[in-house]
């Protein structure tokens, strides 16, 4: 009967530090998945949107909505689309846009943007925003309005229809800034609808 006990013994101790053993690996298995999800998971995430900043040297001319520069009527070249710290873009091909030589500026636009930021140098500018209502969207006045602001320059309650008089009709919000820091900053912030925007230039002024 002794050695019957001390049998089971023997067994009952084997097999608790089998159990033990098969605990432990499991938990390191768990803990070496979770880290895994876990750098998985971090790995997937977004960065955070952050502001695009170009360098440019002005007189510079920024085409939003497209990616191969153009040329004005006056000769004046556009480059294209750069700065934006995000949002989408927009093109009405066959839009009438009257008050500019130069439908085409007006016929492209990057629209639900948070900002655009340039590196330029310390300076005064004037700063001229490009704008036209061409979404079809868009009927009535009070159906698209944001708040902008120019290195620190407030815009509120901004109606293109209203500033410009009506659809398809080009306006420019023209503002003097001056750069301190080396950095150009415009930012949009919606109310109603999406801010949108036709083109950018950066002019140096005396």
């Amino acid at each position: 009967m002794k050695n019957t006990n001390s049998l089971i013994q023997k067994r009952i101790a084997g097999l608790a530090v089998m159990l033990a053993v098969a605990l432990t690996a499991s938990c390191q298995l768990a803990n070496g998945q979770a880290s895994t999800n876990a750098a998985a998971a971090a790995a997937a995430a977004p960065a955070a949107t952050a502001t695009n900043a170009v360098s440019l040297t002005p007189p510079v001319r920024i085409k939003p909505g497209v990616t191969e520069k153009m040329t004005d009527s006056a000769g004046n070249v556009w480059l294209p689309d750069q700065g934006s710290a995000d949002g989408e873009t927009y093109e009405a091909t066959d839009a009438t846009v009257t008050n500019s030589p130069d439908a085409a500026i007006y016929r492209t636009e990057r629209y639900s943007m948070t900002a655009y930021s340039f590196t330029v140098p310390n300076g005064k500018y004037t700063v001229k925003l490009h704008f036209a209502e061409v979404y079809s969207g868009i009927t009535a006045p009070g159906d698209r309005v944001f708040a902008f602001s120019v290195q620190g320059h407030e815009f509120k309650d901004f109606d293109i229809w209203v500033k410009a008089g009506g659809f398809g009709k080009a306006y420019v919000e023209s503002v003097d800034v001056e750069v301190t820091d080396g950095k150009l900053n415009i930012t949009f912030t919606p109310k109603v609808e999406n801010p949108k925007i036709n083109g950018i230039e950066i002019l140096p002024r005396s």
